[in-house]
């Protein structure tokens, strides 16, 4: 079986807010490190009501002191939001207090509307265009050292004897797939939000894979929602909360998750009622067994190497043991030399 991540979002629902849920994450990830999950790597949005996780730098060092064999990272850190020599500094202090058990995912989008976009960036020198390309490539000389003469040249990055820790480039389309594989790094999919194919971004990233420093081989994370109960019905109604919130994503209402009562009490229309079918289509939704079969043949058949799963619920004691069924159904065994001591 293929080893399973947590992608974790601190979501806020109506009984739950933003300071208990970012406890609920700490919890969860106790939980996740002693069932064996590879790693727990938590996201960057700003100005969502619905999500409390805007600083993944901050709760990557609180869950990784709380846990013992799990890696711990960013999924990710979204670079047009920030200078890329903060990003390396932070991330070399990370893995100087927890060594072996970082992982820098990086992401193209700034995860935000754009005015708060804007406010993030505002005494940035801000620009109309994308310059995401121009702040990697100057985090990958801060990595690898800036070429003679080059007025950077001599500025250190601090922790100067710690390395910058595992680089991944997440993505929803070929563009990130691609790059990774120019640069040689992991690539994480995120199927969870996607309208790109997973299997011919997976392929076009190993098609293209050039081996670098980071990895000899490509290993590809597939991100995706899952939702497991112990039958099929149960899983059915606490999947309920994520399809309201779906809907009313889509028309720019990012509130708190409600509970599946609620949830299930709404009138879809029948364009949202078609909007909500389409997205279920790339979610896993059911018992250990069903989500098993339907995940693990899914995965195989896109390529990847790893699956990585969010799992929204209302409800923080039912994501407990969603996440406890699927490590039982996949197999996972509770570290003892630590999956946390992988190399990728």
């Amino acid at each position: 079986m293929l080893p399973l991540s947590v992608l974790d979002l601190s979501f806020v629902t109506t009984a739950t807010p933003g300071a208990a849920a970012l406890r609920n994450s700490l919890d969860l990830a106790r939980l996740v490190d002693r069932l064996g999950y590879r790693r727990y790597w938590v996201a960057e949005h700003h100005n969502l009501p619905s999500v409390a996780s805007g600083a993944p730098e901050i709760m990557i060092g609180q869950i990784a002191a709380v846990t013992r064999n799990i890696r711990v990272g960013s999924g990710g850190v979204m670079l047009p939001n920030h200078a890329p020599l903060m990003v390396a500094e932070r991330f070399k202090v990370l893995e100087a207090l927890h060594p072996g058990r970082i992982d820098l995912g990086i992401g193209r989008a700034p995860g935000t509307d754009p005015r708060t976009s804007l406010a993030l960036r505002h005494r940035q020198d801000v620009r109309a265009d994308d310059d995401f390309l121009e702040r990697f490539q100057e985090l990958l000389f801060w990595i690898r050292g800036f070429p003679e003469g080059h007025p950077f040249e001599a500025i250190r990055v601090m922790p100067e004897d710690v390395e910058v820790p595992p680089v991944w480039l997440l993505g929803s389309s070929d563009y990130s797939a691609e790059l990774a594989a120019s640069v040689g790094m992991g690539f994480a999919f995120a199927h969870h939000f996607a309208h790109h194919d997973a299997a011919d971004a997976i392929g076009r990233y190993r098609a293209g894979f050039r081996p670098s420093l980071w990895l000899e081989r490509p290993y590809a994370i597939l991100a995706t929602a899952v939702v497991c109960a112990d039958s099929d019905a149960e899983a059915e109604r606490l999947a309920s909360t994520l399809d309201f919130a779906y809907v009313r994503r889509a028309r720019g209402d990012y509130r708190p998750l409600v509970s599946p009562e609620e949830a299930q009490a709404y009138p879809y229309s029948a364009a949202e009622e078609e909007a909500r079918l389409a997205n279920r289509a790339r979610m896993f939704v059911g018992s250990p067994r069903r989500v098993r079969g339907r995940l693990g043949a899914f995965a195989e058949a896109v390529g990847a190497d790893e699956i990585m799963i969010t799992t929204a619920m209302f409800d923080h004691a039912a994501r407990k043991r969603s996440y406890q069924l699927l490590a039982d159904a996949f197999g996972l065994t509770s570290p003892g030399a630590g999956d946390g001591d992988t190399d990728v």
